[in-house]
């Protein structure tokens, strides 16, 4: 596992490629490369069999360099990091921060790989990539980038945590449809990690996508309101609806099964880390208002119990007071 940390402390969970999936890719990328390159060459012969030799030099070399290193260039900068040896070994080229590439990065690694990889027949690559602790060459060294593998196990866990129970529903109202989908999939990610963030980071990344939803949504942060209790009720909210369309269309998915694939499955209640305000971890929080207490029915015999009698027991927080 990588040892990655962003400006925001948070260790990223990054697994650097080694040597064998890092040759199986180039050999990939090479193989097609060449192909391609002698087909272009067999071209080139035939359409410039009039000119003289200085010309035909002119030509060859400017192909050999277009070819074998502006193009790897250009696909590296256009998908990010990604070649189709890189693709199918579920490999990718990220700087040492772990964000994207752009194209001086692609530029630097291209330009050093034709003299580390094409000249030396990938010896001097093979070597730093054995030396290096992260399995980098020295074109990744120079541009200040680093290969990873993508396709990792899943980690275990990860589901999403409950909202608290006296902010279900609190967001019915609220247009959600500004929020876009990166943002959703960031709020997902922090509400399923955070309890493997560095408290004072992960508070203040909290706060930040808070604030981010709340501007997007144009509902406030409730006063006294974690923002992880924010989130995770705006979460839900979405997730109700989604669930809500797709039982009324009768999609699959929809109803409990919808509910346990977006992490809000039985057993996900109890333990759910946010505390009513005032209660524990909720600080000095101001209490939002309660919802509205469900309906006596109206036939309800004298004996029997009162409805909501107990309710909450059981789930791990207490009621707004």
């Amino acid at each position: 596992m990588s040892d990655l940390v962003t400006g925001e402390a948070v260790a990223l969970e990054l697994r650097p490629a080694r040597l064998p999936s890092r040759g199986l890719a180039l050999a990939i990328d090479l193989t097609v490369a060449l192909g391609v390159y002698l087909g272009v060459t067999a071209g080139l012969v035939a359409a410039t069999s009039s000119l003289d030799e200085a010309a035909f030099a002119a030509v060859t070399v400017a192909s050999f360099v277009l070819l074998l290193v502006g193009v790897p260039i250009a696909v590296e900068t256009l998908s990010r990091g990604r070649s189709l040896g890189k693709l199918v070994c579920g490999l990718r080229v990220v700087r040492d921060d772990g964000g994207p590439i752009r194209f001086r990065h692609a530029l630097v690694r291209g330009a050093v790989g034709a003299v580390e990889i094409l000249g030396t027949f990938g010896v001097v690559a093979m070597i730093a990539s054995l030396v290096s602790a992260r399995g980098r060459r020295v074109g990744d060294v120079l541009a200040g980038t680093l290969v990873v593998r993508e396709r990792v196990p899943k980690a275990v866990g990860g589901q999403l945590p409950p909202p608290p129970p006296w902010l279900v529903g609190r967001f019915a109202g609220v247009d959600l449809s500004g929020v876009p989908d990166e943002v959703w999939l960031a709020v997902r990610q922090y509400l399923s990690r955070m309890s493997q963030f560095d408290p004072q980071a992960g508070g203040a990344m909290g706060q930040r996508l808070a604030w981010e939803v709340a501007r997007l949504t144009g509902a406030a942060v409730p006063e006294g309101v974690p923002a992880a209790a924010f989130l995770a009720a705006v979460v839900h909210e979405r997730r109700s609806r989604d669930a809500s369309r797709m039982a009324a269309g009768g999609g699959p998915g929809g109803g409990a099964g919808a509910w346990a694939g977006a992490g809000y499955g039985p057993g996900t209640g109890a333990g759910g880390g946010f505390a009513a305000p005032g209660g524990v971890g909720g600080g000095a929080a101001v209490p939002p208002a309660a919802p509205p207490a469900p309906a006596a029915p109206a036939a309800a015999p004298p004996s029997s119990p009162s409805p909501g009698a107990g309710g909450g027991s059981g789930t791990g927080f207490a009621p707004p007071g």
